[in-house]
């Protein structure tokens, strides 16, 4: 099977693009060729997507029986996909977000058939836009489209609510013995979900033609409260854990960057069924838990003090908040 992975070296598809190869997969990437890193078995075609001709260019020769679009994110890119790979796929993998289902939830348990509709926050309405694009292409023109929607998937990345992610300022705080804000009272529920269990209900997916048209989120069964993410955190960090509450209304009140992200996201309190993905990947499960995991993460952030980086206007930012409101 010839598949392509446009942008396959991040958080989510390195451990795609390691396990798709270990199955035999003839992969390919098609990326600008920016990051050093490289996986061992895939083929690489230098490109940058945003550039219409020069992709073209690069793969007008080809024909792939799936490919998957990590890196689209409103119905613009879709649109642009569609040109370029209409007639030469058989199957085109939309990476969406689960952060796109309605907020507020009007029931706990998320399923694929929970509404879509989060307009407090563009990154979620785009990724809404893109999918409603993509299945009017699959209803108009055939064109065969499977939506995935991951939540909170880490492995090169923190999985917190502030000053995490591609950040490790919130990590450093507590490093250096400093007290860290946890939005409400930290008992919400969340997902967080390793990235190689993410794999684990992706790759099977690739070329399945059940799956077109179809929609699914692929998440841990694990269900957290923020407390036990942080304390996860601080326990890998071998360091204490000094939180902080303050609620959300006032911590995007005086700090609105946090707006979106957290106030229609991760203050939600979510539980996914992932029976869907189950009953089409019998073999999916979940099975790195969180406290291991975050180990992995900060093994990964410590071996190279540039991967490390510290925002200065958010540290000043919780300092502010938890002097005021602490």
């Amino acid at each position: 099977m010839k598949v392509l992975f446009i942008g396959g070296t991040g958080n989510i598809s390195t451990a795609c693009s390691k396990l798709a190869i270990s199955q035999g997969i003839d992969l390919y990437h098609l990326n600008r060729g920016n990051k050093r890193q490289s996986i061992e078995g895939v083929q690489s075609l230098k490109g940058d997507i945003t550039n219409r001709e020069e992709t073209y260019q690069v793969l007008q020769k080809h024909q792939w029986d799936a490919i998957v679009n990590f890196i689209a994110f409103n119905s613009t890119d879709i649109q642009r996909d569609f040109e370029l790979f209409k007639g030469k796929v058989g199957q085109y993998i939309f990476i969406s977000s689960a952060s796109c289902y309605q907020t507020p939830l009007s029931h706990p348990v998320i399923t694929e058939s929970t509404p879509l509709y989060n307009p407090s926050w563009d990154y979620s309405n785009q990724k809404i836009l893109a999918e409603r694009k993509l299945m009017a292409l699959y209803a108009k023109e055939g064109f065969p489209v499977t939506i995935v929607r991951p939540s909170h998937t880490y492995d090169t990345v923190i999985p917190i609510a502030l000053g995490g992610f591609k950040e490790f300022t919130t990590a450093q705080r507590i490093l250096n013995g400093k007290p860290i804000i946890i939005h409400g009272n930290g008992k919400s529920l969340w997902a967080v979900t390793h990235s190689e269990d993410f794999a684990k209900g992706l790759v099977p997916l690739l070329g399945m033609r059940k799956s077109i048209g179809h929609a699914f989120h692929i998440t841990s069964d694990e269900i957290l409260t923020w407390n036990s993410i942080y304390l996860a955190l601080a326990n890998a960090l071998e360091r204490p854990l000094q939180p902080v509450y303050i609620s959300t209304e006032t911590i995007c009140k005086h700090a609105p960057l946090f707006r979106g992200s957290l106030d229609t996201d991760k203050s939600e309190c979510v539980i996914f069924d992932n029976s869907k993905i189950k009953s089409y990947v019998p073999d999916f499960k979940a099975t790195i838990l969180f406290e291991k995991g975050i180990k992995r993460t900060i093994e990964w952030f410590m071996a190279d003090p540039s991967r490390r980086v510290i925002d200065p206007e958010k540290d000043a930012i919780f300092d502010k908040l938890i002097k005021r409101f602490g």
